[in-house]
């Protein structure tokens, strides 16, 4: 029996295998800094934690920190999080606790430490002490070893193992985690972390009599989910909370207050262990900045008042967010954008599990307490973003896909239901192959230039993420295209979702002939009418819309044509934004026209345009 079992897995278990190798392979033989094209994102502050744990055994920043660093990348580590030390001196006190905490400044002056979680360098220390940069990348690859793995056994405790494997692939590959796998941050190492969570915590939900079956498992899924907690808190923690009402709900209250006490005291051990480090419980608080182009300890002159730019955790957002006026619109507005954001959409960046929650909500499944739970905990992930974080709900500097809510998205792999079969697999990959195809592709382009996947294909036909209009993927691309002023009075900001439009000219913007340019036009205060001039030296038909319904003008050569168009927008942080879409039918080469002109651009017509403001902006 026992090798009938194992001959059932041996094709899975040899593909892995062989994916494996393959993985360690290409992790070992790349030159890291080449092949992941230098810094992205926060990834400075996790792998100079990770060297300095791996080669000096603490967590402190020093100028050897800053010359290892520079020594592989040839170049300081850009955007890093550092912060000044403490000294925590724990008092006697009259009063309840009885117990002062005392915080006084670090005396070593020529330590700093970093303004981020430690877990995910931690961890990763010893792949990198052994292998070097490409300790890294193996790190990762046993990461996703480990996550298919535990995915795998759950589903084939219930299901065929062809279908089985085939959800698996579908769930990390058909979709944006593979981008995820090759950027030196914590993300990949949360989504593990939560998978190998919720396999012990619901494997013995669908196989009793196996060796994940004993209560132990709670307590296992408690530490991982606490270590994730400390790594990223929202939306982790909500996480925890499944475990602990489905003891309650089967009156098992000591077991759910047991896991629930586990998971909080994991998650308070790790904030202890950094305050041992930096003299702070929380990472991002204290005397905190972020460094670029000039970094400490880079001249022997060094001081931290002079250097850097501040950086502080925004307490107040969330009592704004649920006592502004205005909550409930930007609230729908953020729902939407969070489902089929172009950016950021939960459909086309996590398809896989919009089929597991069709899949489950169709089948007698749905009406198990454990997988309801396992939805709610997804959905209440997804509100809690959303309402806490409106205005960086996807996590800020243009991350490929929601960063935040990729913790969140292994659970829904727990929805599906029992004799799972192929056809909602296969649609798995086909519809998330559909939208992620082109970046997992070219995982490393795709992590570095987190702009370029929306500009063609399906993605481009989904709804632009308004609310966020600072904080879109675009604001990474070079020559400038994000942010880019355009008239002074009043002042308009133009962002350039595509290359189908340039940036203004003195006479204007020209627009392309090669598809639609789609442009978001932020400003100050609402308007609902702009004006608009619109030459060319060729005849086309220009349609264009702002919001609100389109207009078509000819343009004939020669001649200015004037004409308004209907503005309808979105209020974003500080701002109101409209997304200015504009397609013309005829296009010219200006090089082709006038051989001297070295303009080898394919134009269509310039525009030019001023918003009529509103006399009064409605109130928030």
């Amino acid at each position: 029996m026992h090798s009938q079992t194992s001959s059932r897995h041996l094709g899975p278990a040899l593909l892995g295998f062989v994916l494996f190798v393959v993985g360690i392979a290409a992790a070992l033989s790349l030159d890291v800094p080449r092949a992941t094209f230098g810094i992205k994102s926060d990834e400075a502050t996790y792998i100079a934690a990770g060297l300095s744990a791996a080669y000096d055994g603490d967590f402190a920043f020093e100028q050897r920190d800053l010359e290892r660093f520079a020594g592989l990348y040839h170049t300081g580590p850009e955007g890093i999080f550092l912060k000044r030390g403490k000294v925590l001196r724990v008092a006697a006190s009259a009063s309840w606790p009885f117990v002062r905490l005392d915080k006084q400044e670090d005396p070593e002056r020529h330590k700093l430490y970093f303004g981020k979680s430690l877990a995910y360098s931690l961890f990763a220390a010893p792949f990198v002490r052994l292998l070097g940069l490409n300790g890294f990348l193996v790190f990762h690859v046993v990461l996703f070893a480990l996550t298919a793995a535990a995915m795998y056994l759950f589903l084939a405790a219930q299901s065929p193992p062809a279908s089985a494997a085939v959800i698996v692939s579908a769930f990390l590959a058909a979709s944006v985690v593979p981008v995820f796998g090759v950027i030196l941050m914590p993300e990949l190492f949360n989504i593990t972390l939560v998978t190998l969570a919720y396999f012990c915590w619901l494997h013995k939900e669908v196989a009793p009599g196996s060796r994940w079956a004993g209560r132990w498992t709670d307590a296992l899924a408690a530490v991982l989910l606490g270590i994730c907690t400390y790594s990223k808190p929202l939306p982790t923690a909500v996480l925890v909370a499944p475990l602990v009402l489905l003891a309650w709900s089967r009156r098992q209250w000591l077991r759910g207050l047991a896991v629930g006490a586990i998971a909080v005291a994991v998650t308070a051990l790790f904030f202890v262990f950094n305050a041992a480090v930096s003299g702070e419980f929380n990472y991002q608080g204290g005397d905190r900045k972020i460094f670029y182009a000039r970094f400490p300890f880079d001249t022997p002159d060094f001081l931290w008042e002079t250097r850097g730019g501040q950086v502080t955790t925004d307490t107040s957002t969330p009592q704004e967010v649920l006592t502004s006026s205005e909550a409930a619109s930007r609230f729908s507005h953020n729902a939407f954008y969070f489902l089929v954001g172009r950016h950021y959409g939960f459909l086309p960046y996590f398809f896989p599990g919009v089929v597991a929650i069709l899949w489950w909500l169709a089948s007698p499944s749905r009406r198990v307490r454990w997988r309801q739970m396992v939805c709610g905990a997804a959905v209440v992930s997804a509100l809690v973003l959303l309402i806490l974080l409106p205005w960086t709900w996807s996590g800020d500097g243009g991350p490929p896909g929601n960063r935040y809510y990729l913790s969140a998205y292994p659970i829904l792999l727990f929805l599906i239901p029992p004799e799972a079969s192929l056809a909602p697999a296969l649609l798995a990959w086909v519809g998330g192959a559909l939208f992620t195809a082109k970046m997992v592709l070219n995982p490393f382009v795709t992590a570095k230039n987190t702009y370029i996947a929306v500009e063609k294909g399906p993605l481009r036909r989904l709804p632009v993420e308004l609310t966020m209009a600072n904080t879109l993927p675009l604001r990474l691309a070079q020559p400038l295209r994000g942010r880019v002023l355009y008239g002074r009075d009043p002042w308009m900001f133009l962002y350039f979702l595509d290359q189908n439009a340039w940036p203004p000219e003195p006479n204007g913007m020209w627009v392309s002939g090669s598809g639609r340019a789609d442009v978001i036009v932020r400003t100050a205060a609402p308007f609902s009418r702009m004006d608009f001039e619109a030459e060319s030296p060729i005849r086309t038909v220009v349609t264009l819309s702002l919001g609100a319904g389109p207009v078509t003008v000819t343009v004939e050569p020669g001649t200015v044509s004037r004409f308004s168009l209907q503005a309808s927008g979105v209020h974003g942080l500080g701002d109101y934004n409209y997304l200015l879409s504009v397609r013309s039918t005829e296009a010219f080469v200006p090089h082709l026209r006038e051989p001297e002109n070295m303009d080898y651009r394919n134009l269509s017509v310039q525009l030019r345009f001023v918003p009529q403001m509103d006399p009064t902006p409605p109130p928030r």
